[in-house]
């Protein structure tokens, strides 16, 4: 199933941080985290219902191998990026998104 992707601008800030974070320390750890974050997305986006709820109807992926979680929510045929959160961030502060 094809999905239609929305990212919270708050949340497209999030990744650019990250990837410029990384990037200045290593620009294969910037590629690294690139590209599993996009397999989170194509996670998420695979089945949406399979992830555990976390705050009303957003839902959660943590990333494998960095310190990053997914949050996002699915309507129909649209997955919405709310947060990339660093797991070192306050809980839900992304939750009036």
């Amino acid at each position: 199933m094809t999905h239609d992707l929305i990212v919270h601008p708050e949340a497209e800030t999030e990744i650019l941080q990250a990837l410029d974070w990384y990037a200045e320390r290593s620009t294969l750890a910037a590629r690294a985290f690139f590209y599993e974050m996009n397999s989170v997305v194509a996670r998420a986006a695979r089945a949406p219902d399979t992830w555990p709820r976390v705050f009303r109807d957003a839902r959660r992926i943590v990333f494998p191998h960095f310190p990053f979680t997914l949050v996002y929510r699915s309507y129909g045929d649209t997955i919405e990026i709310v947060a990339v959160a660093h797991q070192r961030r306050r809980p839900l502060y992304w939750n009036n998104r």
